[in-house]
């Protein structure tokens, strides 16, 4: 179902941005059309997290919606994350 990111999604999403992490030095999610994450999406990004953080690169999130940003704030993964907004300005 799209705008989700779980079961099926964390995989693939793992596997194309790890494909990315040696050759670029950042890396930004754009989040504009998920509107859902369960657990298993919230491993994955956490597990992004890590990867890019072991190899020297940057992940930044951008476009986060209300319902994703709720659920990082909740479980104090959003000060984990650079979250960036409209034109690369970083939110703090």
């Amino acid at each position: 179902m799209p705008g989700q990111a779980g079961a099926g999604v964390n995989d693939f999403l793992y596997i194309e941005v790890s494909r990315l992490i040696l050759d670029h030095k950042r890396i930004v999610l754009d989040l504009t059309d998920l509107h859902h994450m369960d657990s298993m999406g919230l491993g994955a990004l956490i597990r992004l997290y890590v990867s890019t953080r072991s190899a020297g690169c940057d992940l930044e999130l951008i476009n986060l919606g209300k319902r994703i940003r709720q659920l990082l704030g909740i479980t104090n993964l959003l000060s984990v994350f650079t979250v960036i907004g409209e034109n690369g300005v970083k939110i703090t």
